[in-house]
């Protein structure tokens, strides 16, 4: 979700990849999206690979995944604490879609155009 706000900001080279990336995108994620009229059907989640990952990455943006985040010298880390989305009901997705909009929202204005 924040890969999809911050790319729709423009400005910036988005990219993002999950500790332990699943298969697909989950059903409520997707639905919740959608109501925001972003269609991610045809996106699959990524594997973090912390060597190339590395090599672009200015900023990392961890959201809760604690001792399974990878450590990437060098680069400024900001850790939001989120809850995972996965299972959740689709008016609890509905809340972290949108406390993941407002803080993407205010890390674009904090590291300001590209």
């Amino acid at each position: 979700m924040a890969h999809v706000f911050l790319e729709g900001l423009g400005g910036h080279d988005v990219r993002s990849a999950g500790s332990r990336a699943g298969r697909k995108l989950h059903p409520e994620v997707v639905e919740a999206m959608a109501e925001r009229g972003h269609d991610l059907s045809g996106r699959v989640p990524r594997q973090l690979e912390p060597e190339a990952d590395a090599a672009w990455a200015d900023v990392v943006v961890t959201m809760g995944c604690g001792d399974v985040c990878p450590v990437l010298p060098g680069k400024t880390y900001v850790d939001w604490g989120l809850e995972d989305p996965a299972g959740k009901p689709l008016e609890r997705v509905r809340e972290i879609r949108d406390e993941i909009e407002r803080r993407v929202r205010e890390l674009a204005a904090e590291l300001g155009p590209q």
